[in-house]
């Protein structure tokens, strides 16, 4: 059809889990008119909230609408992506052809080939060269609540270069990662817990893979459950002339618990997510006499209300990302070709709930017959 773009969206007319309520639908986008911005798909992961969202157990929830021409009111799935720009209305002044963007906020939905959005809801990508859309489309999420939990809930003594300590349970996960790599690269030692493997191999092997990745130290959830941990941080920390200034926990529980111990007074514990489903549980020692906060971090709320802060924290981390200085997360690459059908998608994101996975499920788009 002339002037219009066939597109596909991944779409959910009521929560459920996403194998049962996901399915494709197929439309066509007509050309842009004054400031609408025509963009195609480069990727975009699953995240975990992403389903939470389609479950309708996530705090915010995009509307459902009949945009698309929908039998139903109905939502796009995802809120994480790269797209490049195809096309621009005659008054759009930021962008043009062959841009790369993000989503300046979340809730706008990028699992779909296509998307047709105003140029105000996207953040141009400053400078593409030596970046790949993987890398752009996983840095508003991921390593931005690293990057941001880090800086702003502690207070560093940056002339104490190497001689401070942040703690982390899920380690192995893409804001744990992005944590040890921005430690390493401002002068932060990491002790970072992680989930026991299945064995004992790959339990040492991932140890290995994320001490060469920047952190100082990996242990394991149970090791940090034992009698004899304590005296592995006196260790570590040189009997506490290197104070545990900070903890990142998404996992709650007893876990919380045991890395709360570890840090020294007047310290801060950054919650941001709840794996285990447990209650972050706490000695009222910890609150009295080590004067210890606890405070919460909602990567879209923040980005919500610090737009700018945002775009900056956004570039910093890909100009790491260009000069090798942060390496990508491991990805389990969905192509999504345009002769894909709905359940063969839908079942790539209901796999993201499964247990110890290989990287983070991602949709890269590869275009085909449109």
């Amino acid at each position: 059809m002339y002037g219009y773009t066939q597109a596909k969206a991944l779409v959910y007319s009521k929560y459920g889990e996403p194998k049962d309520v996901l399915s494709l639908h197929k439309h066509s986008i007509s050309a842009p008119h004054g400031t609408q911005v025509n963009l195609r798909l480069l990727t975009a992961p699953m995240n975990p909230a992403d389903v939470n969202q389609i479950q309708g157990v996530y705090p915010s929830k995009p509307p459902f609408q009949t945009l698309l021409g929908t039998a139903e009111p109905s939502a796009v799935g995802g809120n994480e992506g790269a797209f490049e720009v195809i096309a621009t209305g005659a008054n759009v002044k930021t962008l043009t052809k062959g841009d790369w963007v993000i989503m300046r906020r979340t809730g706008l939905g990028t699992w779909r080939t296509h998307a047709q959005l105003d140029e105000s809801q996207l953040i141009r990508i400053e400078n593409k060269d030596g970046l790949t859309p993987l890398q752009v489309g996983t840095v508003s999420v991921n390593p931005v609540t690293a990057y941001r939990m880090i800086r702003d809930f502690c207070e560093w003594d940056w002339m104490r270069a190497g001689e401070e300590w942040m703690i982390q349970n899920g380690a192995n996960s893409g804001v744990g990662r992005a944590a040890i790599q921005l430690c390493r690269e401002w002068g932060i030692k990491s002790l970072n817990v992680v989930r026991e493997r299945k064995t004992h191999e790959e339990t040492e092997a991932l140890k290995k893979e994320l001490k060469e990745l920047g952190a100082t130290a990996v242990v394991t959830e149970g090791e940090m459950m034992t009698s004899g941990f304590k005296d592995t941080v006196a260790e570590l920390t040189r009997q506490g002339r290197e104070p545990i200034r900070l903890a990142l926990n998404c996992v709650g529980g007893k876990n919380a618990t045991a890395m709360a111990k570890t840090l020294a007074p007047d310290s801060h514990m950054v919650t941001y997510g709840a794996m285990s489903k447990q209650p972050v549980a706490l000695p009222s020692g910890l609150l009295i006499f080590k004067n210890l906060s606890f405070d919460g971090f909602w990567v879209s709320r923040w980005g919500d209300k610090n737009p700018v802060l945002k775009e900056n924290t956004i570039n910093d981390v890909l100009q790491m990302t260009r000069s090798g200085r942060f390496k990508d997360i491991p990805v389990d690459k969905v192509e999504w070709k345009w002769n894909l059908e709905g359940p063969q998608l839908a079942e790539a994101v209901q796999g993201t709930l499964g247990g110890y996975r290989s990287g983070k499920g991602v949709f890269t788009f590869t275009g085909g017959d449109e």
